[in-house]
Parts: C-alpha cells; sequence; structure tokens
C-alpha cells in the first residue's frame, strides 16, 4: 500500500514570542517559506541590533525550497529577508508595498540584482511546485496586507497573517471575507491565526477613528504639531497629512525609516500628498508655528530616534517649544513602557502638550480583538488549527476560543518553533522537532555573539574589568615588573588606592605560590591570579568584576 502524503507545517518563529516571524511548509519533497521577519532584541541582549530566526532546517534542505511568500511589509515579517537571501536565493512574493520595502533592503546589503521579486495582487493565484497559492485582501496596519492560502493535495492551509476586520478602512479596501467563508465551505484542512490582541475582548477598532482624533487635535492646536507613529503605518501617515492639508498646515518628515517609507508609498501610489503640502525640514523652521506638522520616528521611545533625539534636546534641525503638541500615535510595545513614559515626562517638562494612547483615541491596533478571531474561526471552520504570532499565553488563549467554538481539543494544537505539525487527510499530530532559535545580529556580525558573549557583556555591564599586567623572566619564572592593575568600570582607582595596593600585594602572593609550587605554565598562572584575587575583590567590595591577567614574557 503505497504511503499517504502529508502536509508538514514547522514555525521557525512567531511562536511564544511576538516577532521574526517565518514558517516552512513541506509537501514531499518542496518547501516554500510564509514570511520572513525579525525581532527587536530584549533588554538583556546588550548591544545586540536585531535578531533573527536560525534557518540551520532551511539550510539542511536548501534544494527543496522553492520560494518565500510575504503576508506584508512589517518588519516582524520581511527584516530578515536579506539575511536569508544570501544563503538561500529563491524568488519572493508580495505586495507591490511588501516588496517596494523589500527592495530598499536588499539595495543596502547590496543583493538587490540578484533576488527574483514577483508582485502578486489579492486573489491571485500562483503555481510553486505541488502548491497552489492564493492571496487574500485582508485589513491591517499596513496597507495591502493579504492572508495566503495554500491548496496541497491532502488539503488547503490557510495562514491570516496579520489582520483585523475593519469596516472602514482608510484607503476603502475591506477585508475579504467572502473569499474566506467561501474557502470555509470548500473545506481548510489547517488554519494558522494572528494571536497579538486574543486577551482583549470586543472588537478592534477601526483605523478611521484615529483620523477622527488628529482632526479634533489639529482644531484646538494653537501651534506646532508633532506626530510620532509607526513609519509602516501608511495609513495613519495618510490620515495625518490629509489632516494637515485641511487645516492649511505644511508636513515635514523626520527620521529616515519615516522618509524612506514615505518616499516608497507615495511612489507607489499609497499614499496621496495634496500639492505643496510636504515641505522640507529647514522650511519648516522658517514657517510659523501653526502652519506646521512634523511626523516622525520614535513612537516606541527608541534611544536613537528622532523624537527621543527632539525631546532630549539633542535634535540637530527640532527644538520642543512651550506649546507644541506631540501626538504619540502607538502603543508601547511590551518592555517599552519605561522609555516612552520617560520621553512622554521629558516633553512635558519642556512645554509641550502631549497625547498619548493611555488618555485618548490616537492609536488602534492592527490586531483582531476576541470577537474578530471568533467571526473568522466560524466562516473558516478549519479541520485542525494552530494558533501563531502571539507569546505562549496568547496562544493558549486563542486555542481555548477555539475549543468554545466547537473545534475538538485533540485537533487544536499548541506549539513552539522548531515544531514540526503534521497534517493528512484524516489526521494532525506533533512530529517531532527541528533546529530553531535566535541569531542575534551585531553590526555586521551576524551569529558571531552568542550566550557566552552576551554573558561577558553583562559581566562587564554590571561589575566593570581589572587588567593585571606583569613582566616575567621566561628562564626561571622571575617577576622583572608589576604587577600593575588597570580598572574600568570597578571602582574609581584616585579613590581606592587602598584596595588597589592590596590587590596588587594579592597578585604578588599568587605568583610567589605559583614560583614555590613550580607551577610555569603561563595558563595555570593566570588561573591562580585569577582566583586569588576574585575572592579577595569579592570579599572586599561584594562584586565581581572581571579579572583578565596579561603576562609579558622577556
Amino acid at each position: 500500500m503505497a504511503k499517504e502524503p502529508k502536509l508538514a507545517v514547522i514555525p521557525l518563529g512567531g511562536l511564544g514570542e511576538i516577532g521574526k516571524n517565518m514558517t516552512a511548509v513541506r509537501f514531499g519533497e518542496n518547501i516554500v517559506l510564509i514570511d520572513c521577519g525579525l525581532m527587536f532584541p530584549e533588554e538583556e541582549m546588550l548591544g545586540i541590533d536585531i535578531v533573527i530566526p536560525d534557518i540551520t532546517y532551511l539550510l539542511e534542505h536548501k534544494e527543496q525550497v522553492l520560494g518565500i511568500l510575504l503576508t506584508h511589509g512589517h518588519e516582524d515579517h520581511i527584516g530578515a529577508l536579506p539575511y536569508v537571501l544570501r544563503q538561500i536565493n529563491v524568488p519572493v512574493y508580495g505586495s507591490k508595498l511588501a516588496l517596494g520595502l523589500v527592495q530598499g533592503k536588499l539595495k543596502e546589503h547590496n543583493l538587490l540584482d540578484q533576488v527574483k521579486l514577483h508582485t502578486v495582487k489579492p486573489r491571485d493565484t500562483i503555481h510553486i511546485g505541488p502548491f497552489r497559492i492564493e492571496f487574500i485582501r485582508v485589513s491591517h496596519s499596513i496597507p495591502d496586507a493579504m492572508a495566503i492560502a495554500i491548496h496541497t493535495p491532502v488539503g488547503t492551509l490557510l495562514h491570516t497573517g496579520d489582520f483585523k476586520i475593519d469596516q472602514t478602512p482608510v484607503d476603502g479596501e475591506v477585508i475579504d471575507l467572502p473569499r474566506f467563508a467561501a474557502l470555509g465551505e470548500k473545506g481548510v484542512l489547517v488554519m494558522m491565526s494572528d494571536s497579538t490582541n486574543v486577551e482583549r475582548p470586543g472588537y478592534t477598532m477601526s483605523e478611521r477613528v484615529v483620523g477622527n482624533t488628529f482632526d479634533e487635535t489639529f482644531r484646538h492646536a494653537q501651534e506646532r504639531i508633532i506626530i510620532a507613529t509607526f513609519a509602516s503605518n501608511v495609513h495613519r501617515l495618510q490620515q495625518a497629512i490629509s489632516v494637515a492639508h485641511k487645516y492649511d498646515r505644511h508636513v515635514a518628515v523626520v527620521g529616515r525609516s519615516m522618509v524612506n517609507v514615505m518616499q516608497v508609498a507615495s511612489e507607489l501610489g499609497y499614499i496621496h500628498i495634496p500639492e505643496g503640502t510636504l515641505i522640507e525640514l529647514d522650511e519648516a523652521a522658517r514657517l510659523p508655528k501653526n502652519k506646521v506638522v512634523l511626523i516622525t520616528t520614535g513612537s516606541q521611545g527608541e534611544p536613537m530616534s528622532a523624537l527621543t533625539r527632539i525631546a532630549m534636546n539633542d535634535h540637530r534641525q527640532v527644538d520642543i517649544m512651550p506649546g507644541d503638541t506631540v501626538i504619540i500615535s502607538a502603543t508601547p510595545i511590551p518592555g517599552n513602557e519605561k522609555l516612552v513614559a520617560r520621553i512622554i515626562d521629558q516633553l512635558f517638562k519642556l512645554g509641550a502638550k502631549v497625547i498619548y494612547e493611555a488618555v485618548s483615541g490616537i492609536h488602534v491596533s492592527g490586531h483582531p480583538s476576541q470577537e474578530e478571531l471568533k467571526l473568522m474561526l466560524n466562516l473558516v471552520r478549519p479541520k485542525f488549527f494552530i494558533p501563531v504570532h502571539g507569546e505562549y499565553r496568547m496562544l493558549k488563549k486563542h486555542a481555548e476560543l477555539a475549543r468554545e467554538l466547537g473545534i475538538p481539543g485533540e485537533n487544536i494544537f499548541v506549539g513552539e518553533n522548531g515544531q514540526v505539525f503534521e497534517f493528512s487527510r484524516r489526521y494532525g499530530r506533533m512530529a517531532g522537532r527541528v533546529t530553531s532559535g535566535k541569531i542575534l545580529v551585531d553590526g555586521l556580525g551576524v551569529g558571531d555573539v552568542g550566550n557566552i558573549v552576551l554573558r561577558d557583556r553583562k559581566q562587564l555591564s554590571q561589575d566593570g574589568i581589572l587588567i593585571v599586567v606583569v613582566t616575567m623572566d621566561k628562564q626561571n619564572n622571575k617577576v622583572l615588573a608589576g604587577p600593575d592593575i588597570v580598572s574600568r568600570g570597578f571602582v574609581y582607582v584616585r579613590e581606592s588606592e587602598i584596595l588597589m595596593e592590596e590587590a596588587k600585594n594579592k597578585v604578588k602572593l599568587a605568583l610567589d605560590k605559583c614560583c614555590t609550587r613550580g607551577i610555569s605554565e603561563w595558563a595555570a598562572i593566570k588561573s591562580q591570579v585569577r582566583d586569588d584575587l576574585g575572592k579577595f575583590l569579592y570579599e572586599r567590595t561584594r562584586r565581581r568584576p572581571m579579572i583578565l591577567p596579561i603576562i609579558m614574557e622577556v
């Protein structure tokens, strides 16, 4: 009897976390990838710029990877492309806007000429290997977001991507609910759905709510208006520009990513800017304050962003003046609350009026709340269900929601990155694991900073470093010069001369001990110095600085 063919779904990122979304879909010897995103570093990842998924599994099956499908153009779905395409060069399929943003990234990495990019539209169908792939329009906080249905010989896999059910979207492009219903009617084998807002009851408000709040704020503002939001939220940028034009104000854009997105979106026709509305930053400085709107990055309080630099009086061209109205049109991502609160405090100190999410309808989410998730599950009625795109508690909550709607518990799979979910027409199961994890990118280094380097950075940041320099005679192990001690980040040497003298004596004693025992191996001598000095410093200061003994031989 022939072996029954199986469909495998392998999330390599985006489960148990928000960010670095990447899912491999395998049928036979063929693999397509859904999304290829990055994640921003957690607080303890000192000095790390971004985090990307571990693609060991894909490199092991390099010949089988046929293409990458993008749901939309957010960083957590496209940000890892330059790193992955350098190793696995396959065609990329996405909307006009998503690919416009990808082009900018590939250009920076000198990869643009080597990669094939294919533009797709909602309701387009493409064929890759044994897969028939269909793109379906959804609403989100960036235009042209799409769900992806992958039709395979054993059944259909539907990945909702990031979505919300917005009945009055800014661009008038409503989510294609009829298509989801039709797929549900025909039968969907597996559905993967966005869990980000599963803890919120009710519905997510329409993006238009923000436009109304903008209107009201602009009407009352006496002086300059500064709006901080996500660069990728093109609908939000459009609403800000439209309201500015209505109240006869000019708009200047601050921040590299904001300028970049504005350029791509207006070139591709996603943003309509009335003539004469957009001006350069220098020009804005010369206009009356009540004729100016600045749109800036930094809604998350990122240390190097435009808004942070403006709030800290550190920006070359923009200073906060008493009377300015600052609108922070975003919710702090978990972990960023303190940064954002600090910026808000600082702006108030400088005399600005600050409007932020906690006190107004100045931001709405791009993700579905409970009622929308229920509607999607009821429309599609999948046989098997995998909640994705959320921290573990969110995936559990989404699974609970599905159970309440009548999907049997044994058909719902809550997993982790690297888990292989295997499906045939009749059954679904968890079938082992593949390598998955985080690859840390620091500057130009990809993956060269691991746990040990991070641990060292943490120790350096907490207790500092002591460098012990000794010159020794190679022949008879006699100390010719030193020991000298250089300290950074441990104690202020000038005020701790006694401690430093005692530390030098400890090093001398350790070297004498080695000499009398006849230890001549440099490694053993260094280890002895490190142990004795470390113990002494801990007893005296309760700190554990990193100790680096350097022996120079003559």
